[in-house]
């Protein structure tokens, strides 16, 4: 079967900066509805559009089309006092960002830095500015259900369930995720 919309795809895979360092070796599939449910970067859906199990392919999506650039301004310095402790570096935190005129959602801010008064708030995503090479082979395709379809996710092995019984699936607690 082709990979096209509303088809389930299962991809090993392998994530790596643009010099070629490993930042994570896909122990588990990514398994994904196809078809612009934002289920995985758009970049990787173009690439395997109308593929076939076994296809294989190492991509490099460069930031704008990944993660974004890196943007200054979503690093932030508050005071260690406004925070809960024990604080630790890489503990993350939903926040608005500075200058908020009610508009904006509450993101994710990552502690970076930790002084004696003060601690250091990124909200960038940790992989913002970089080019990421991907190494992608595909393992499995098939067509979707309507319920995963209309809930715009992959269900079952390695996807989502909606308080249904355990049908004895191994590895549900995996599931596809946005990745953006």
């Amino acid at each position: 079967m082709k990979i096209a919309k509303n088809t389930v795809v299962t991809v090993n895979y392998k994530l790596s900066d643009a010099q070629n360092n490993l930042i994570e070796d896909g122990r588990q599939p990514m398994v994904y509805l196809h078809g612009g449910y934002e289920n995985t970067l758009p970049k990787i859906e173009e690439e395997l559009d109308g593929k076939e199990t076994g296809y294989a392919s190492t991509i490099q999506i460069e930031p704008e089309d990944a993660f974004g650039d890196y943007d200054a301004s979503l690093v932030k310095v508050e005071p260690r006092n406004r925070l809960p402790e024990p604080l630790e570096v890489g503990m993350q935190f939903e926040g608005m960002p500075d200058g908020d005129e009610g508009e904006e959602e509450a993101m994710i801010f990552t502690v970076t830095e930790i002084a004696d008064d003060k601690v250091v708030l990124d909200g960038n995503h940790p992989l913002a500015g970089m080019a990421l090479r991907f190494e992608l082979e595909v393992v499995d395709v098939r067509a979707a259900t309507d319920e995963e379809i209309a809930h715009e996710h992959v269900h079952g092995a390695h996807g989502h369930h909606h308080g249904e019984e355990d049908d004895g699936d191994e590895g549900d607690e995996f599931r596809s995720h946005p990745i953006h």
